[in-house]
């Protein structure tokens, strides 16, 4: 078990990693809503479900590091797959690190993007808006104005 931080102000670290240490995800979880963990599922190095109960509620919260612009399309088409696979009846967030550009347009996918972010869209952005849309999911940080990166 691994838990970090002072007495009433803990966290408890919930991952899954590549022995390789190549890839890897993780979510911290503070102490007071450990024993509202249920069960936490380590599909791959690439995805990490950690399931709570919040208000008699099921939450399923996705961590996720998704193939770079790069990787076979294999290996993109294998996370994609699994990640696609959510509960429809549960309440899902997903958290991570999507590796994709969704543009500033949200043409076609107004219910997955709120029409905010910059850039253009890329290849792996089309498919994180065509799996968001058709799970019905949103993509918060398109809800409100951001900052062009420095890079």
């Amino acid at each position: 078990m691994y838990v970090f931080g002072a007495k009433g102000k803990r966290y408890k670290l919930f991952w899954m990693g590549s022995e390789a240490k190549t890839d890897g995800v993780g979510i911290f979880v503070a102490e007071k809503w450990v024993d509202s963990v249920v069960s936490v599922e380590r599909h791959s190095e690439r995805i990490l479900v950690l399931k709570m109960v919040l208000c008699d509620h099921l939450l399923n919260v996705f961590m996720v590091y998704a193939p770079h612009s790069g990787k076979p399309d294999e290996e993109k088409e294998c996370f994609w797959s699994e990640v696609s696979c959510i509960p429809q009846n549960e309440m899902v967030v997903f958290a991570g690190d999507m590796n994709g550009h969704v543009g500033s347009s949200n043409v076609g996918y107004d219910g997955a993007h709120g029409g905010f972010q910059y850039g253009s869209r890329d290849a792996d952005g089309s498919r994180i808006l065509e799996i968001a849309d058709g799970l019905n999911l949103v993509i918060c940080n398109t809800l409100f104005t951001n900052r062009k990166p420095s890079w």
